[in-house]
């Protein structure tokens, strides 16, 4: 059964299911124009995730032919991976930022054995041990990933600028951490229901109302500047939280209010949670050492292979915090790279 959701003010939601993920679907908002529909997000690549965004604008009064444009908060299949199929079907335009398309473009142009390599080289690097790199480095094995092939977006968002949406006012905020091209959209206008604050905002994965997005490394092979995705994070929420939107409608689970609130229990964790990896940094760790022992919602022994291979990059990113912070360091001499708090 598709699900959609009517939020007022000319702006729906239709939840596309993800293949075998516990998030379950994304949302993916249709927002009216003078020119027609404009989606926020499309979601997964996959035959049955297309049929159900194609039934559920058709519930929303419109057909995957009439969209006008599509609005891509960021780079992630299951936001930007039927980006192609709406514009096959529509000729639509595809927006996003600068930063996320410069990844897709990489992605399109990379063989699929050259990130295996840079996969095995870092995490290698991070400490991970053999076990767990030999089904990378094995002769024959499948080299296959989602969103190998994502549509080339043919429009930039421009963060500070309003959207090219007719009769709408569209505000794009770069929002990096999730990813580094990463936006919030802000609909500056009155919110449908009167609520008090300013306006709605689109949030991807930036804010959600229950979980914590995944703040990884932004992973590029040929760059090899030191980046801060948690600190760019951090930063990305208070300014947010400035924003005080009446509403926040994001990618994953449902819509809620209160987004200064948000904000701060999310600032809270992630402070408490540097001060337990500052605990546990108490004796030298490598980054996957510290994936082992940090706190994940289920036990490092249930963790399958490929939320490994995240949960080291969380880690990763937020010893690059503590680092930058002056709170730890690597010691010197060890390899694999070991960290320690100081």
């Amino acid at each position: 059964m598709v699900r959609t959701c009517e939020h007022g003010g000319g702006v729906r939601s239709v939840a596309v299911p993800i293949p075998d993920n516990p998030l379950g679907h994304t949302l993916v908002y249709v927002v009216d124009t003078d020119r027609g529909p404009v989606l926020v997000d499309t979601g997964w690549d996959d035959p049955g995730s297309w049929d159900t965004l194609a039934e559920g604008l058709r519930v929303c009064g419109t057909s995957a032919g009439e969209i006008h444009g599509v609005v891509i908060t960021h780079h992630h299949p299951d936001h930007h991976g039927l980006s192609g199929r709406v514009r096959e079907a529509s000729g639509a335009w595809v927006a996003m930022h600068a930063a996320d398309t410069a990844v897709v473009r990489r992605t399109r142009e990379a063989r699929p054995e050259r990130w295996f390599t840079y996969m095995s080289a870092k995490l290698a690097a991070a400490g991970a041990p053999e076990e767990h790199l030999a089904p990378l480095r094995a002769p024959g094995t499948p080299r296959t990933l989602p969103g190998l092939s994502p549509a080339l977006p043919d429009r930039e968002i421009v963060p500070g600028e309003l959207l090219d949406l007719p009769g709408r006012r569209l505000r794009a905020i770069w929002t990096p951490g999730h990813t580094p091209g990463h936006v919030c959209l802000h609909l500056e206008e009155e919110h449908p229901g009167q609520l008090p604050g300013n306006g709605r905002l689109f949030s991807g994965d930036h804010l959600l109302p229950r979980i914590t997005p995944h703040i990884g490394l932004y992973e590029d092979p040929d760059d090899t500047t030191v980046t801060d995705p948690l600190g760019d994070y951090l930063d990305s929420l208070e300014r947010v939280g400035r924003l005080a939107p009446a509403e926040v409608l994001p990618a994953h689970q449902h819509a809620f209010t209160d987004a200064p609130g948000r904000v701060r229990e999310l600032l809270d964790h992630h402070d408490e949670r540097l001060a337990g990896l500052l605990t546990l940094l108490a004796e030298p760790l490598t980054p996957w050492q510290l994936a082992e022992r940090m706190e994940w919602n289920r036990p490092w022994a249930q963790i399958p292979y490929d939320s490994r291979n995240i949960a080291v990059s969380e880690a990763e990113s937020h010893l690059r915090r503590l680092v930058k912070q002056g709170r730890a360091e690597p010691l010197a001499g060890s390899e694999p790279v070991a960290y320690v708090a100081v």
